[in-house]
């Protein structure tokens, strides 16, 4: 294995005072896409929407479905630097990206995104509903009702918001993956409304599933749960001493990379899991969960 993708056990102390946070300014930087990866051209094609998608598992996701043949949309809050080299990235392997900035707890936006895609690309087949965001706190007494307020406006009504928007573009054969979380099965005693906006990515997940297939459409929706990942919402969120510690407290005692991770929605988004709907993917470090 090659040191770049060797699991990392700790992390220097750092943190950022800004969320999402900044990729570019981590130590060590996350590890996007495994140099054994290969491709073959599973996502043929395509084009994929990606809120989140400057950074973190989001970027993961954007090289990988690039790799697989897809056309690929990025949508981030202001991180442009991030999101540039996430569009370098998808480009160097020949696909075309589109990159917008803009916050996806604002439905006006949310159409707007949508709208622009099917302009330049002629079509959407894939929407990932990535974008998330955390606060730290030592209970909740300490949840503002603003702080909540926006942790579920970024956490799930984004999700409604884009999923609304895309439905009256995706065909039949068409995916929307869904980025839910370990703590939505464990809880998080400092995460708690993040937490419990995560539990609602998964009722979402399976009651969206099942009310298209009532419906008789063709649109698959899963999601995907990870355990610790190192990404920049991490240095953003939590202070230096724990950020060292990070992912230690997983069966594997280490955080993953969000190159663990993006497999999990390269196979959700391909025919490859075509008899799989409203279910969750757990790409955790061993953590048992209920599903």
């Amino acid at each position: 294995m090659s040191p770049q993708n060797s699991p990392v056990q700790s992390f220097p102390p750092q943190h950022q005072d800004r969320q999402p946070g900044i990729e570019a300014v981590m130590n060590p930087r996350p590890v996007s896409m495994r140099e054994d990866y290969r491709a073959s051209g599973r996502l043929q094609g395509k084009v994929a929407l990606i809120s989140g998608g400057d950074s973190g598992i989001g970027r993961a996701v954007a090289l990988a479905f690039a790799r697989e043949g897809a056309d690929v949309a990025v949508v981030y809050l202001n991180e442009h630097d991030d999101a540039a080299e996430t569009k370098r990235g998808v480009e160097q392997v020949g696909k075309r990206c589109l990159v917008t900035a803009g916050d996806v707890g604002d439905e006006q936006f949310c159409r707007q995104v949508v709208e622009q895609t099917v302009k330049d690309f002629g079509r959407l087949d894939i929407l990932v509903n990535n974008a998330a965001e955390q606060h730290v706190q030592p209970g909740l007494e300490s949840i503002s009702a603003e702080q909540l307020e926006r942790t579920f406006k970024t956490n799930i009504f984004a999700y409604f918001y884009l999923t609304k928007a895309s439905l009256a573009h995706l065909q039949n054969g068409g995916t929307i993956i869904n980025t839910a979380s370990v703590t939505a099965y464990q809880g998080n005693e400092q995460l708690i409304d993040y937490s419990a906006s995560k539990g609602a990515v998964v009722a979402f997940t399976r009651s969206l599933a099942l009310s298209l297939m009532k419906q008789g459409k063709d649109i698959r929706v899963n999601a995907v749960a990870p355990g610790p990942v190192w990404t920049p919402l991490i240095p953003s969120s939590f202070p230096a001493d724990q950020v060292t510690i990070f992912g230690q407290d997983t069966p594997m005692k280490r955080a993953g990379q969000p190159s663990d991770i993006s497999p999990c929605y390269v196979f959700l988004a391909s025919a490859d899991s075509g008899y799989m709907s409203g279910q969750v993917l757990h790409p955790n470090g061993g953590t048992i969960v209920g599903s």
